[in-house]
């Protein structure tokens, strides 16, 4: 599914006095080894990190849970640490930001963003996953694979050998770096380091709060270790039906639906963008753009960046305005500035971890096509109908089609033996559409579902939304949820927060951007 990551908004770790974020450059140089099964804890590298009062460590795994005593991998950890006395400590709080592929050690800041009494009550838990970031080994393919320009994603153009011949190129690079690790680096691989976490930190249960693929950790967590599971947080849910050629598919609908919405918002504003006061006519000025782009690129800036850059759009409502802003200078002054670092942020160009680990996860996780001729006939008939993501998600998965390493099959979901979780979901959310809320809710029958009604925003919780976050507060205080409704549907629904307005106007307007009102807004949980 691409790019299942954490979006945080900025306003968020606003409320927390945070006003800068950056990817932990967390060494694992110098530093004690410890013995497999054991934490020691030090004074982290990164400064953020210090400076917020949270700690660093390392944690010995093996690198096939059914070999205790072969190969073994290092995982990194960071932690927020408890401050209530004993009897009102609630054990760890493990934290995963999305992706597969997602830096979360930096994500035990988390704590911050909840009310003082639940931060002091959790050991606040940030890891890297296997393979992933400050965890070593890791794996790392062509770190200038998103250098762009690119070829223009869209096949029309003529760039399909093209593509797939840089796709061929990078699973043969992947197989040549992949540091013995290619073949354990399923969803259930890290799930079974999550169990491994909760002992070396010696806790009979955990709690986790994850956010978009964090959900499926969550999933097939509790479904192998019931048990072991105390709370549970799911913000933007992965369907369990769809691992993960299918999600793709479900995605590129989805982001359609989304991206027309934005753009009607920028059609709302002419004044200030001059892109058209319809939304057709903005749609026309973005697919004009890519055409010239793909004619003459701008610098770095091509087609295929351009669509990475307004993809933004489809994840963070509040960004709205910087990338209509962005497009518009495209449009109207050949100004690319805007949308090329949108696009550097999303993309990260220059360390492919991410992507590679990404790939790793999902293209291993379950058994995906592998004949790209039925690539070609599916994403053909879904273009149609759904031209924005269509190709670029297809060439970004290509990949999965000659990976290097067998699939497997992915874990039958089950939450009949779970105890009760939370899970949380805007209904546009565009990157884990709604019905899979709706399909997690009904395998974990103890569990209540909060909607946040008309929301276009991906994993948005803890951003100001006191309908959403109330509750989960009052969850993660004691464990005290909603009543659960009968049938298949929400058993909250929550308004969304109020749209952006773009800045000339923010004055006047009559609803403010409550805690989304601070200018570059992402916690990319790509690592850098």
């Amino acid at each position: 599914m691409r790019r299942i990551v954490t979006l945080l908004a900025a306003g968020g770790l606003a409320a927390a006095s945070v006003t800068a974020v950056v990817a932990p450059a967390e060494s694992a140089s110098a530093k004690a080894t410890t013995k497999p099964g054991s934490v020691a804890w030090h004074t982290c590298d990164d400064m953020f990190l210090t400076e917020l009062g949270i700690e660093c460590g390392t944690l010995s795994v093996p690198l096939d849970a059914t070999r205790q005593h072969g190969q073994r991998i290092t995982l990194a950890l960071s932690r927020l640490e408890h401050t209530a006395p004993p009897e009102d400590y609630q054990g760890i709080m493990l934290v995963n930001p999305g992706g597969p592929g997602g830096s979360g050690l930096a994500l035990s800041f988390l704590g911050y963003l909840v009310p003082d009494d639940v931060r002091a009550a959790y050991d606040w838990i940030g890891f890297d996953p296997r393979g992933v970031g400050s965890s070593s080994p890791q794996v790392r393919c062509i770190p200038d694979y998103f250098v762009g320009p690119r070829p223009d994603y869209d096949i029309a153009t003529g760039t399909e050998h093209e593509w797939l011949d840089r796709v061929q190129d990078y699973v043969q690079a992947c197989r040549s770096n992949g540091v013995g690790l290619l073949n354990h680096l399923k969803t259930v691989d890290n799930v079974h380091d999550m169990d491994a976490i909760r002992r070396a930190l010696g806790q009979e249960q955990l709690n986790f709060y994850g956010f978009s693929y964090g959900t499926y950790l969550a999933q097939v967590y509790a479904t192998l270790f019931p048990d072991q599971v105390r709370r549970m947080v799911l913000d933007a849910n992965v369907d369990p039906r769809n691992v993960w050629y299918d999600a793709n598919i479900s995605q590129d609908y989805a982001f359609e639906t989304v991206i027309g919405l934005f753009f009607a918002w920028v059609a709302g504003y002419d004044s200030t963008y001059h892109l058209g006061d319809t939304a057709a006519e903005v749609e026309q000025a973005y697919y004009d753009a890519r055409a010239e782009l793909s004619a003459q690129p701008l610098g770095r800036l091509g087609p295929s960046e351009l669509s990475d850059a307004v993809l933004v759009a489809g994840y963070v409502q509040a960004l709205w305005p910087d990338i209509a802003q962005g497009l518009s200078d495209l449009v109207n002054d050949a100004d690319p500035t805007i949308l090329t670092g949108w696009y550097e942020a999303f993309m990260g160009p220059g360390d492919d971890n991410g992507y590679a680990m990404y790939l790793a996860t999902e293209c291993t996780d379950a058994p995906w096509p592998r004949d790209w001729d039925f690539w070609h006939a599916d994403n053909s008939d879904v273009a149609e109908d759904a031209p924005f993501l269509t190709w670029p998600n297809a060439w970004f998965n290509a990949p999965c089609a000659f990976w290097a390493a067998p699939a497997g099959q992915p874990v039958d979901v089950d939450g009949s033996e779970a105890p009760p979780l939370l899970l949380v979901s805007e209904t546009l959310d565009a990157a884990t559409p709604f019905a899979g809320s709706l399909e997690v809710r009904s395998r974990f029958p103890d569990s209540v579902l909060v909607a946040v009604e008309g929301g276009t925003t991906h994993a948005n919780s803890l951003a100001g939304n006191e309908c959403v976050d109330g509750r989960i507060f009052a969850y993660l205080r004691d464990g005290s949820l909603p009543d659960r409704l009968p049938g298949n549907q929400a058993d909250v629904t929550c308004a969304p927060l109020p749209a952006p307005v773009p800045a000339a106007a923010e004055a006047a307007a009559t609803a403010g951007l409550g805690s989304h009102a601070t200018g570059l807004s992402l916690l990319l949980s790509r690592p850098r």
